[in-house]
């Protein structure tokens, strides 16, 4: 079954290693095939990376858009490991992401990568996600 998604104008989608933007209109595009796919509002740029969960949540975007997601397992155990230090409670959501990881699931573990971001966010007192970009 094809995924379906629609575009607005201008917006953005990132196939592979492909960056698509559509023209003036909305389109409604239909995709087969094992390919990484993320809207423009689920992309997290590395400068917009200023907390320790914004950098979690890129490393496991990097994962799913690299051809061995293997070289950012790494940093992402060490900074896993800085963070469940600090903060404790991050732990059940780390323990679905690396199930997640281990199985080759890069999208689904993304997902939780934006439950650590609005977690952060509410340890912080700050904004929700959706209010700064992320996917939510």
């Amino acid at each position: 079954m094809a995924l379906v998604i629609d575009l607005k104008p201008g917006e953005k989608i990132l196939i592979g290693t492909a960056v698509i933007t559509n023209d003036k209109q909305r389109t409604r595009i239909h995709i087969a095939g094992e390919a990484p796919i993320l809207r423009e509002k689920d992309v997290l740029q590395e400068e917009e990376c200023d907390t320790p969960c914004k950098k979690i949540y890129f490393l496991i975007q990097c994962m799913y858009l690299a051809r061995n997601p293997r070289e950012y397992h790494g940093k992402y155990f060490a900074l896993l490991k800085d963070i469940m230090q600090a903060a404790p409670s991050t732990a059940p959501i780390f323990l679905s992401i690396n199930e997640q990881i281990v199985k080759g699931h890069y999208y689904k573990a993304l997902k939780g990568g934006q439950e650590l971001i609005d977690l952060e966010n509410d340890l912080l007192g700050q904004h929700s996600s959706a209010e700064q970009g992320t996917a939510g």
